[in-house]
């Protein structure tokens, strides 16, 4: 089990910091080979000045509650820095009950830590054991990020992370989820990808905030880049999908399944 201490700082300087990281992320997640690497790099981020290791990522099962299919290895990917035991005895006591961050994740965008979700459900008896186990093993708590209704990406900590994890900062950290989920889509697919247009992940980050209305001032804040870079990007993406506009882009990423 990894130890990990938390520096504590001023939240601007972590926030600028973890957006820098996250943003280089998206640029290089691409180029990954693997889905140790791709845990890996996201990892070094999240605990530089964070107490949120990553947990792993799962594409949800074709249907909703047959997580029993779900693979380690195929299409649930752990990192190394989950404590020993905790995947077996959680595989093993999962099955045939509510997985509350799981079924949030499926029914939602919305980024909860696992303290939050146990607020908003106050699970009783059995229902308890998602939050038992983790206690066990030192995870306090979590962070989820739920990625277009088809993955999760997970981190956990030994610390109540409410306080910590600000909102920005979760955005960010979601986003950067995002492209990990997408690469590991790639890696599992590789040619269901090969027959779609290939985006780099920040002309996906792009147009994904550009299907929620958002203009070209709003984008480049968001994403900490230039209004011309942004317009760049668009203009590369449209051209790839061969479309006469940014709303046709964005319908085309969409029609293809390559933004939520």
């Amino acid at each position: 089990m990894t130890v990990l201490r938390f520096v504590s700082r001023d939240r601007q300087a972590v926030l600028a910091d973890l957006q820098t990281g996250l943003i280089g992320y998206g640029e290089r997640v691409a180029e990954l080979r693997s889905s140790d690497a791709v845990l890996n790099e996201l990892h070094a981020i999240t605990t530089r000045d964070l107490p949120l290791p990553v947990l792993g990522a799962a594409r949800f099962p074709q249907k909703p509650a047959d997580w029993e299919s779900v693979q380690l290895g195929k299409s649930a990917f752990l990192h190394k820095s989950v404590p020993d035991g905790w995947w077996e005895e959680y595989d093993t006591l999962a099955r045939g009950k509510f997985r509350p961050m799981l079924y949030l994740a499926a029914s939602s965008m919305a980024m909860h830590t696992w303290t939050e979700v146990r607020r908003m459900h106050q699970p009783i008896g059995i229902d308890t054991w998602t939050y038992d186990l983790g206690l066990k093993h030192g995870m306090r708590d979590g962070l989820t990020c739920p990625v277009g209704g088809r993955w999760v990406v997970a981190f956990w900590s030994g610390k109540e992370l409410a306080n910590i994890v600000t909102q920005p900062m979760r955005v960010i950290i979601c986003a950067a989820a995002s492209f990990a989920a997408l690469r590991l889509e790639q890696l599992i697919e590789p040619k269901m990808f090969g027959e779609h247009a290939h985006l780099t992940p920040r002309e996906l980050a792009v147009l994904r905030l550009v299907s929620t209305g958002a203009q070209s001032r709003e984008v480049a804040d968001a994403l900490g880049i230039g209004e011309e870079t942004v317009r760049s990007h668009l203009k590369k993406a449209q051209s790839k999908l061969g479309a006469r506009s940014r709303t046709q882009a964005v319908a085309e990423a969409l029609r293809q399944q390559l933004i939520p």
